[in-house]
Protein backbone atom coordinates (compact mmCIF):
# COMPACT_ATOMS: atom_id res chain seq x y z
CA UNK A 1 0.00 0.00 0.00
CA UNK A 2 1.42 3.38 -0.94
CA UNK A 3 2.15 5.86 1.79
CA UNK A 4 -0.35 8.31 0.36
CA UNK A 5 -3.13 5.68 0.32
CA UNK A 6 -2.22 4.64 3.86
CA UNK A 7 -2.24 8.24 5.05
CA UNK A 8 -5.51 8.92 3.24
CA UNK A 9 -7.17 5.85 4.77
CA UNK A 10 -5.84 6.72 8.23
CA UNK A 11 -7.13 10.29 7.91
CA UNK A 12 -10.51 9.01 6.75
CA UNK A 13 -10.92 6.21 9.30
CA UNK A 14 -9.25 7.52 12.46
CA UNK A 15 -12.19 9.82 13.37
CA UNK A 16 -14.61 6.87 13.05
CA UNK A 17 -12.41 4.67 15.25
CA UNK A 18 -11.88 7.45 17.82
CA UNK A 19 -15.64 8.08 17.96
CA UNK A 20 -16.00 4.47 19.21
CA UNK A 21 -13.33 5.21 21.89
CA UNK A 22 -10.85 2.88 20.18
CA UNK A 23 -7.29 3.33 18.92
CA UNK A 24 -6.44 2.66 15.27
CA UNK A 25 -3.42 0.36 15.57
CA UNK A 26 -2.87 -0.79 12.00
CA UNK A 27 -4.12 -0.44 8.43
CA UNK A 28 -3.00 -3.00 5.85
CA UNK A 29 -4.05 -3.54 2.25
CA UNK A 30 -2.94 -6.82 0.68
CA UNK A 31 -3.83 -8.99 -2.30
CA UNK A 32 -5.83 -12.22 -2.01
CA UNK A 33 -6.16 -13.53 -5.54
CA UNK A 34 -7.96 -10.91 -7.64
CA UNK A 35 -9.34 -9.15 -4.60
CA UNK A 36 -7.72 -6.89 -2.11
CA UNK A 37 -8.07 -7.25 1.66
CA UNK A 38 -8.27 -4.15 3.85
CA UNK A 39 -7.36 -5.09 7.43
CA UNK A 40 -8.07 -2.61 10.19
CA UNK A 41 -6.73 -3.43 13.67
CA UNK A 42 -8.18 -1.53 16.63
CA UNK A 43 -7.62 -1.71 20.38
CA UNK A 44 -8.44 0.02 23.66
CA UNK A 45 -7.35 -0.12 27.27
CA UNK A 46 -10.29 -2.42 28.02
CA UNK A 47 -9.80 -4.58 24.94
CA UNK A 48 -12.23 -4.82 22.02
CA UNK A 49 -15.39 -6.89 21.96
CA UNK A 50 -16.75 -8.59 18.85
CA UNK A 51 -19.85 -6.35 18.80
CA UNK A 52 -17.65 -3.25 18.73
CA UNK A 53 -15.69 -4.66 15.76
CA UNK A 54 -18.92 -5.44 13.90
CA UNK A 55 -20.37 -1.99 14.58
CA UNK A 56 -17.13 -0.29 13.51
CA UNK A 57 -16.94 -2.48 10.40
CA UNK A 58 -20.39 -1.26 9.30
CA UNK A 59 -19.41 2.39 9.89
CA UNK A 60 -16.11 1.99 7.99
CA UNK A 61 -17.86 0.19 5.13
CA UNK A 62 -20.38 3.04 4.78
CA UNK A 63 -17.59 5.64 4.85
CA UNK A 64 -15.55 3.78 2.22
CA UNK A 65 -18.63 3.42 0.01
CA UNK A 66 -19.09 7.23 0.17
CA UNK A 67 -15.52 7.88 -0.97
CA UNK A 68 -13.13 6.53 -3.59
CA UNK A 69 -10.42 5.70 -1.02
CA UNK A 70 -10.31 2.04 -2.10
CA UNK A 71 -10.88 2.68 -5.81
CA UNK A 72 -13.19 0.62 -8.00
CA UNK A 73 -11.64 -2.83 -7.47
CA UNK A 74 -13.30 -5.35 -5.17
CA UNK A 75 -11.98 -5.66 -1.66
CA UNK A 76 -12.77 -7.46 1.57
CA UNK A 77 -12.92 -5.45 4.80
CA UNK A 78 -11.66 -7.06 8.03
CA UNK A 79 -11.90 -5.21 11.35
CA UNK A 80 -10.33 -6.94 14.34
CA UNK A 81 -8.44 -6.51 17.57
CA UNK A 82 -4.73 -7.33 17.82
CA UNK A 83 -3.87 -10.96 18.42
CA UNK A 84 -2.86 -12.28 21.83
CA UNK A 85 0.80 -12.37 20.80
CA UNK A 86 0.78 -8.94 19.17
CA UNK A 87 3.96 -6.91 18.76
CA UNK A 88 4.37 -3.99 21.12
CA UNK A 89 5.22 -0.89 19.10
CA UNK A 90 3.62 2.07 20.89
CA UNK A 91 3.88 3.27 24.49
CA UNK A 92 0.17 2.51 24.97
CA UNK A 93 0.81 -1.12 23.90
CA UNK A 94 3.29 -1.55 26.76
CA UNK A 95 0.87 0.05 29.24
CA UNK A 96 -1.89 -2.35 28.13
CA UNK A 97 0.52 -5.27 28.54
CA UNK A 98 1.30 -4.46 32.18
CA UNK A 99 1.17 -7.71 34.13
CA UNK A 100 1.78 -9.78 30.99
CA UNK A 101 4.80 -11.85 30.05
CA UNK A 102 6.72 -10.38 27.09
CA UNK A 103 9.63 -11.42 24.88
CA UNK A 104 12.03 -8.54 24.25
CA UNK A 105 14.73 -8.45 21.56
CA UNK A 106 17.33 -6.05 22.96
CA UNK A 107 19.81 -4.09 20.86
CA UNK A 108 23.16 -5.83 21.23
CA UNK A 109 22.32 -7.93 24.30
CA UNK A 110 20.07 -10.71 23.06
CA UNK A 111 16.64 -11.73 24.18
CA UNK A 112 14.79 -11.38 27.47
CA UNK A 113 11.51 -12.93 28.63
CA UNK A 114 10.00 -11.05 31.58
CA UNK A 115 6.76 -9.75 33.06
CA UNK A 116 5.97 -6.03 32.73
CA UNK A 117 5.37 -4.66 36.22
CA UNK A 118 5.26 -0.92 35.42
CA UNK A 119 5.66 1.43 32.46
CA UNK A 120 6.73 5.08 32.45
CA UNK A 121 7.86 7.53 29.76
CA UNK A 122 11.43 6.16 29.70
CA UNK A 123 11.01 2.39 29.90
CA UNK A 124 9.82 -0.72 31.69
CA UNK A 125 10.16 -2.19 35.15
CA UNK A 126 10.31 -5.94 34.65
CA UNK A 127 10.20 -9.09 36.74
CA UNK A 128 12.49 -11.73 35.27
CA UNK A 129 11.33 -15.24 36.24
CA UNK A 130 13.77 -17.24 38.34
CA UNK A 131 15.47 -20.27 36.80
CA UNK A 132 15.64 -23.67 38.52
CA UNK A 133 13.80 -22.66 41.68
CA UNK A 134 15.47 -19.26 42.09
CA UNK A 135 13.43 -16.21 42.97
CA UNK A 136 12.42 -13.74 40.26
CA UNK A 137 14.61 -10.66 39.86
CA UNK A 138 13.76 -7.06 38.96
CA UNK A 139 15.20 -5.36 35.92
CA UNK A 140 14.81 -1.96 34.29
CA UNK A 141 14.87 -1.69 30.48
CA UNK A 142 14.78 1.64 28.65
CA UNK A 143 12.67 1.91 25.50
CA UNK A 144 15.74 2.75 23.41
CA UNK A 145 17.26 -0.64 24.36
CA UNK A 146 14.31 -2.52 22.81
CA UNK A 147 14.56 -3.61 19.16
CA UNK A 148 11.33 -5.70 19.18
CA UNK A 149 8.79 -6.73 21.77
CA UNK A 150 5.90 -9.19 21.72
CA UNK A 151 3.39 -10.45 24.29
CA UNK A 152 3.92 -14.12 25.14
CA UNK A 153 0.88 -16.38 25.32
CA UNK A 154 0.47 -17.94 28.78
CA UNK A 155 -1.90 -20.85 29.15
CA UNK A 156 -1.72 -21.05 32.94
CA UNK A 157 -1.70 -17.32 33.68
CA UNK A 158 -3.87 -16.22 36.57
CA UNK A 159 -6.44 -13.59 35.74
CA UNK A 160 -6.31 -10.36 37.77
CA UNK A 161 -9.75 -11.16 39.19
CA UNK A 162 -8.50 -14.58 40.39
CA UNK A 163 -5.49 -12.97 42.09
CA UNK A 164 -7.70 -10.46 43.94
CA UNK A 165 -10.07 -13.17 45.25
Amino acid sequence: MSTTQSERLRGLLEPLVSAKELDLEEIEVSRAGRRRVLRIVVDSDEGVELDACAELSRAISEKLDETDAMGEDEYVLEVSSPGADRPLTEHRNYVRATGRLVRLQLHGSGELVARIMAVDDDGLDLEVPGVKGRKPTSRRVAFDEIAKARVEIEFNRKDKKEEEA
